[in-house]
């Protein structure tokens, strides 16, 4: 097996041209299968879609993620693809190999108390700075927007009359979402009152401007965020993201049907959308499991 690792890795960086990081990290793998199979079976010949089964169940039961053992596998695989190509062996034992499914990754939402407290606890008539955060938060919740959608949104972009927001998002794909009342008060009043104060020579349309008058970056997005939960007293980790997956979720809460949400989103695949149904189901699990007498 030590010969063909060998040769493999070569092939790898001659043939292939791939990175001495990604030659290391196949090596590891193939040692590590190699040992897993013993000095006396660590023969490529001997090797079946039985074996390979037992390495995945024994990273499995090392405790390996999911994404892991799929890199991991994929290392494998194409090895021996690489053996069967060359005329080493007479078919390749991974070639009807199942790959670890990857594991579903629920995204981290607040609650609608703790998003009422984040936002109602910043003062909008602290000009301009406390009427600036209230309307970008209120803006971001009520828009689910990115945070590059909000740093990028111009003041030719908002209706007032009609209460939308133009929203360029990925792909340079635009679509309108509507306003809701209470960011619709707050983004008003930062036009009126907070902007103005904030505007320097040389300042652009962008709706959101830092102190010295430039569009605000991702960056000051999110330290405006952090520093806001904490005056608010809240202890969870939050992100800009999260106001986008709160968003989405409390409007499935709320009866919202799942293809407007993936409108309002910008997602071009439903499929996309659909990952806040299974957050939705697993709170649903939760209060049965709390209220229901067999729960």
């Amino acid at each position: 097996m030590q010969a063909h690792i060998e040769r493999f890795i070569r092939f790898l960086a001659a043939e292939k041209g791939l990175s001495a990081a990604y030659q290391v990290s196949v090596r590891q793998t193939l040692e590590e299968f190699s040992r897993f199979l013993g000095e006396g079976d660590a023969d490529p010949s001997r090797v079946d879609i039985g074996s390979l089964a037992e390495f995945l169940r024994h990273l499995q039961s090392r405790g390996m993620a999911r994404s892991s053992m799929r890199v991991e596998m994929v290392h494998l695989r194409i090895f021996f693809r690489w053996l069967a190509g060359t005329g080493i062996l007479e078919k390749d034992p991974s070639a009807f190999m199942e790959m670890p499914r990857q594991g579903l990754t629920l995204p981290h939402v607040l609650d609608q108390h703790t998003v009422s407290k984040l936002l109602e606890s910043i003062d909008i008539q602290d000009i301009p700075l406390g009427c600036r955060d209230r309307a970008l938060l209120e803006m971001i919740y009520a828009c689910g927007m990115r945070v590059s959608e909000i740093i990028n949104c111009k003041l030719e972009s908002f209706d007032a009359d009609e209460a939308f927001v133009r929203v360029r998002g990925k792909g340079d794909k635009t679509r309108l979402v509507p306003i809701g009342t209470s960011a619709l008060d707050a983004l008003k009043a930062y036009l009126d009152h907070g902007r103005p104060k904030l505007v320097k020579p040389g300042t652009k349309s962008h709706i959101f401007l830092t102190v010295r008058g430039r569009p605000l970056t991702r960056e000051r997005v999110r330290q405006i965020l952090q520093e806001r939960a904490r005056a608010a007293g809240i202890d969870q980790h939050v992100f800009p993201h999260i106001l986008r997956h709160s968003f989405a979720t409390h409007l499935l809460e709320n009866g919202a049907d799942l293809r407007i949400i993936q409108e309002m989103l910008g997602h071009s695949d439903i499929a996309t959308t659909q990952i806040y149904t299974h957050l939705e189901q697993q709170r649903l699990n939760s209060i049965h499991h709390r209220f229901h007498p067999r729960g």
